[in-house]
């Protein structure tokens, strides 16, 4: 049976990462599954070009036994490949037996707050989609505003627009910089999980993201990312897969328990 984010109770915890070389991926793959984690999310944007093919990627997916995700957005390191060049790397990830990938909400279209209304952008995500479903991964739709604070009808309205194109997973990424956004990010989150009929990720960047990254999953985020160890090279605005385990071990309460 193939590894899948879909197969597993929620929420996933997902070591996120990036490196140069599979030699830096696997080694981080590894500490992440020894901390605890349940899948792995891989950033192709440093990934060196001669590592992006399905033979070096394989490898580092059969370094571990957990899902991996994929992604690779429009901060290329190593250049500026269109659209259609990116989503290439994207479909080796998923030949080589990646069990997730990430199609941006603006993709073939680049626009505010990453989602495209262009039909013709539209329609081609949506054949992207079924191709990468043809190869076996599931798809997560995802759009990125750390900046931007949205209200939960803005959020539900976007995430419902992104779930009718056909993944299996929508994810938003929305700022939070006052204590007033910070709980409305919460209402968020609970709105969500009352709308959306796909499991969803809904994630904050700003001054008051911490609480709802740790909180987010106990009210209805599926799948949740976390570093092994902090990297000066890629940023450390991530919590810890120690310390998100911790808070869930000890939380003792869940919105889908006190659902059902």
């Amino acid at each position: 049976m193939k590894l899948s984010f879909l197969n597993k109770p929620y929420p996933v915890i997902t070591g996120i990462m990036a490196g140069q070389t599979p030699e830096e991926l696997i080694a981080e793959s590894r500490n992440a599954e020894f901390d605890g984690a349940q899948g792995i999310a891989i950033d192709l944007f440093d990934l060196k070009p001669e590592f992006r093919n399905a033979e070096s990627l394989k490898g580092i997916i059969d370094s571990v036994r957990l899902p991996f995700m994929f992604y690779f957005y429009r901060n290329d390191r190593w250049g500026k490949p269109a659209d259609d060049e990116r989503q290439e790397r994207l479909l080796a990830a998923a030949d080589a037996g990646a069990s997730m990938i990430d199609v941006m909400g603006d993709l073939y279209d680049p626009s505010p707050l990453e989602i495209t209304h262009k039909k013709s952008a539209i329609d081609k995500q949506k054949r992207l989609i079924d191709r990468i479903h043809a190869k076996g991964a599931d798809v997560v739709m995802s759009s990125h505003m750390p900046s931007s604070a949205r209200t939960a009808e803005q959020v539900l309205e976007h995430m419902l627009e992104m779930e009718s194109r056909g993944p299996d997973v929508v994810k938003i990424v929305t700022g939070v910089n006052t204590a007033e956004e910070l709980a409305e990010a919460f209402r968020t989150t609970m709105l969500l999980k009352r709308e959306l009929k796909k499991p969803f990720i809904h994630l904050c960047g700003g001054k008051f993201s911490r609480p709802h990254r740790f909180m987010g999953p106990a009210l209805g985020v599926s799948i949740l990312f976390a570093v092994s160890r902090y990297n000066p090279r890629y940023g450390m605005t991530q919590p810890t897969i120690r310390a998100m385990k911790a808070v869930l071990d000890n939380l003792h309460w869940n919105i889908r328990e006190v659902a059902e």
